[in-house]
């Protein structure tokens, strides 16, 4: 069954119901269960979980821990063009935002690869806009063989493809994928993407299936918080998030936590998510996915970034940049949103080793893969 058919077959509104009437003996064998079901879920999230955040914190950290140990996978964005014909009205690369605009060519993706090399990352997500004439499937194969030999994984952001343009990227060295529903609200989306290809909700939804289907190594997902209830969004991430482990396991999954950042647009969170409501959320989802890498982006600041390390993040992104050139050239292009951490680097793995963490700049390589002549 194809997620989509698994979404529709839940009412939003009913979901939110029976999350608000879980109660405290709901939580507590939530807490008690090995592997949570649905229902357990939904009583992790629930206002009635607030009064067990702690002991909901210590088993999300003890479940991490023995999952993944004390490492810390490393990675820093790469955005290579700003240029969209979306509509989003939360997001900086708005097409209505008169602000410049800029897609990088070949020889300025690899210098900013060869900045972000410099400074130890093996890991690079390659971020953009969607912008149809600007930057298209054979630009960013271009771009990934270009850079492929800089890094042992590369990651992407981008536009939804199809399963062929998926297994392109494949072929060129891209091993993982990240795509954001932003929000599982139908008609909440309709209003946020006024125009633009991301309009289509159901295509976007399915993206995640596609990569799998394309033999992607992992999948990440995860909605930008504070543009719905966190709770009920909550749970269609964890749903979403299940039924990729199940359907596609050979590939990881990832979950992203990104709150609303200031960007161009001045768009203001519609329910804002605060600290403690990111919490429970990234504990609750811990708890459902204990194999999911959980990341956590420059966006938080860095002493909540520095707090949420033991309840489960296992990914962390340092010294970013949002904008194309960023790193090359500071003010160069518009940004998608305000970092919050502006710690370089050297500064976020000098911390995680003070905590007892090791940095991991490079757990994966796609000569695992290659057959070898004996």
């Amino acid at each position: 069954m194809s997620f989509l058919e698994i979404f529709n077959g839940y009412d939003r509104a009913e979901v939110a119901r029976d999350i608000a009437a879980c109660g405290a003996a709901d939580v507590q064998r939530a807490l008690a269960a090995e592997h949570l079901r649905l229902g357990d879920f939904m009583a992790l999230l629930s206002p009635a979980a607030q009064a067990y955040l702690e002991p909901l914190a210590q088993k999300a950290h003890r479940v991490t821990q023995r999952r993944f140990g004390k490492t810390i996978q490393m990675f820093a964005p790469l955005y290579v063009s700003n240029e969209c014909s979306n509509g989003c009205l939360y997001c900086g690369f708005n097409a209505a935002n008169k602000v410049a605009r800029r897609t990088l060519s070949l020889d300025e993706v690899e210098a900013e690869a060869r900045i972000l090399r410099q400074r130890g990352f093996r890991h690079v997500q390659l971020l953009t806009g969607e912008a149809p004439r600007a930057v298209n499937v054979d630009y960013l194969e271009k771009v990934v063989r270009r850079v492929r030999p800089l890094f042992s994984a590369i990651s992407i952001e981008v536009f939804p493809m199809d399963e062929a343009g998926y297994r392109k990227m494949v072929a060129a060295g891209v091993d993982n994928l990240t795509v954001y529903q932003e929000t599982y609200d139908r008609q909440l989306y309709d209003r946020l993407h006024p125009f633009g290809r991301k309009k289509d909700f159901d295509w976007r939804l399915t993206t995640p299936d596609r990569g799998g289907a394309a033999g992607l190594r992992s999948i990440g997902v995860g909605a930008l918080l504070g543009l719905s209830d966190w709770r009920t969004e909550g749970f269609f991430v964890g749903l979403h998030a299940r039924h990729l482990a199940r359907s596609w396991w050979r590939s990881r999954v990832n979950v992203s936590f990104p709150r609303l950042r200031p960007a161009d647009g001045g768009f203001q969170p519609l329910a804002p998510v605060s600290d403690r409501a990111l919490v429970q959320l990234l504990c609750a989802l811990r708890l459902l996915m204990p194999d999911a890498g959980l990341v956590l982006s420059t966006r938080e600041s860095a002493a909540l970034r520095d707090s949420l390390l033991p309840l489960g993040i296992t990914q962390l992104s340092a010294g970013s940049s949002t904008a194309p050139g960023g790193y090359g050239h500071e003010h160069d292009g518009s940004e998608q949103f305000a970092i919050s951490d502006e710690r370089d680097a050297e500064q976020v793995c000098t911390m995680l080793r003070a905590r007892g963490y090791e940095p991991v700049w490079k757990d994966w390589d796609r000569v695992f893969l290659e057959d070898k002549a004996v």
